[in-house]
């Protein structure tokens, strides 16, 4: 061949002397090519392009060309989607179909995009977490005699006894169960005292996690409103009344989202509505570590006042520690307690005991009230300065309640302004907030963000954070007015 040959021609003569190689090998140098052919070597590299194109060989640079293995035809795509039935039927008429929807957790618990300020976040920011003390006392209980042995199946003894003290009253370590933090004792007691398709009451608004719990479990959430003194006695009993509820789930005690405290006299009046109805209270005590300096004396929990076994008690370590530190407990009397450890046992077996001895160790050192005390202080702070913030760059929206302890503040949204276009906003300015509709069980009365001061650097960051949110309502507010929409999020 000349070397006016063609690539075409060229590509040709070596597509029809392809079979004289096998699949995987080496065909001629492009050198040897060169000669053969009588070519120029940018030819051989063109035809040997075209044939790669086509997929018959592969060139790999410095090593040549190799007839290609033939292609594999592509599996035929799984038909799933039978699962849609499967997942949907419950055989049973009557029976609220189960939905599972982490929306409404995992925005708290994604890590927002890098340089974005995080108001989203539902725990201590790492420079807030004991680390230290943490580290000390899983290295110190790594090192206990029988640390990595099978525990006791309600837990440690000594630990039981720490959650009791805690909870006060006539409550005993006996009547404790220690479990893997507050959700997974949250998820033991709705599955302990409502069936599927039951009706449960909650607070209005209500932490998201404990929704997703009930509806997950096919439960019904009804909601109950709650002002600043916590959930109203007169609706719960009117909820009490009309659904046939047998179980009210309810954080006394810096409620999430609100901040709200159950009031001295409401506190008698929802036990004496709930064992009138033959009802449970959960009471959720989550983050009863977690006061700030102003907080002043704390009410006792709802348990350390209940005689008659109408309450059980959740509370946890995870909130005041690590989001990974997950130890909590459940506390309950009377025939519900072994209904609650039978579950608790099927579902888990038990707490790892290498953590419940980290947990005796933490709370056990010198450095955990110290620990507590910096962290109340610090929450004051920046309670203080976000809500000084928001005062002076942010009026349009109304901040009814200043809480005393928790991590979080409860703003309502200007009329016009919809949670979709806030925090999307919000987000493309470079601070994250969380939307207020998951946190209802119902039509939402009014749009609503949640605000996290905890899960920041401090108090610099909660300033800028304020300032971008400034910016995203700006452009809302902005394009209400020109009746345009804001642009898409990130």
């Amino acid at each position: 061949m000349h070397e006016r040959s063609s690539v075409d021609e060229l590509a040709e003569r070596l597509r029809s002397e392809l079979d004289r190689y096998s699949q995987g090998g080496k065909l001629p140098s492009s050198r040897a090519l060169v000669e053969r052919f009588r070519v120029s070597p940018v030819t051989v590299s063109r035809a040997l392009a075209r044939l790669a194109a086509e997929g018959l060989v592969v060139t790999r640079p410095g090593a040549g060309a190799f007839r290609a293995r033939p292609r594999t035809a592509p599996a035929p795509a799984a038909d799933t989607s039978w699962q849609e039935v499967a997942l949907s039927a419950d055989g049973t008429a009557d029976l609220v179909p189960r939905t599972v929807d982490a929306s409404g957790v995992t925005v708290s618990l994604a890590a927002p995009p890098a340089g974005v300020i995080e108001f989203s976040g539902g725990y201590l920011h790492p420079s807030l977490q004991p680390e230290r003390a943490m580290a000390a006392a899983l290295s110190r209980a790594g090192r206990r005699p029988g640390a990595w042995g099978r525990p006791p199946l309600d837990g440690l003894p000594e630990l039981r006894e720490w959650f009791a003290r805690g909870i006060g009253g006539a409550v005993t370590a006996a009547e404790v169960l220690v479990t893997a933090g507050g959700q997974s004792a949250l998820t033991t007691a709705l599955r302990a005292l409502a069936p599927p398709g039951a009706p449960v009451l909650v607070e209005s608004p209500t932490y998201p996690g404990m929704l997703a719990i009930a509806r997950a479990s096919g439960l019904r959430p009804v909601p109950v409103p709650v002002d600043a003194d916590g959930v109203r006695p007169a609706l719960l009993a009117d909820a009490f009344r009309a659904t046939g509820a047998r179980a009210l789930v309810c954080q006394p005690l810096f409620q999430n989202p609100t901040g709200a405290v159950l009031s001295a006299d409401r506190r008698p009046e929802v036990l004496r509505i709930a064992r009138a109805a033959g009802a449970f209270v959960v009471e959720d005590d989550f983050v009863r570590r977690l006061a700030h300096e102003d907080a002043g004396p704390l009410p006792p929990p709802l348990a350390a006042d209940d005689p008659d076994g109408v309450v059980v008690h959740v509370g946890s370590l995870t909130k005041a520690t690590s989001p990974s530190f997950r130890v909590g407990a459940l506390a309950a009397r009377g025939p519900v307690l072994e209904r609650l450890r039978a579950i608790q046992v099927v579902d888990s077996f038990f707490v790892p005991r290498p953590l419940q001895e980290a947990a005796l160790e933490l709370v056990g050192s010198p450095a955990w009230p110290r620990h507590l005390r910096s962290v109340a202080a610090e929450l004051t702070t920046r309670r203080t300065a976000l809500t000084a913030a928001l005062h002076l760059e942010l009026p349009e929206l109304a901040l009814p309640h200043v809480p005393s302890g928790g991590y979080q503040l409860w703003l309502r949204l200007p009329d016009g302004v919809t949670e979709t276009a806030l925090t999307t906003g919000a987000l493309r300015a470079g601070v994250a907030v969380i939307p207020g509709r998951p946190y209802f069980s119902a039509e939402p009365p009014a749009g609503h963000v949640r605000l996290s001061f905890a899960a920041v650097a401090g108090t610099q960051e909660l300033a800028e954070g304020v300032r971008r949110l400034r910016t995203a309502l700006d452009e809302v507010l902005t394009a209400a007015e020109s009746g345009r929409q804001p642009r898409p999020g990130l």
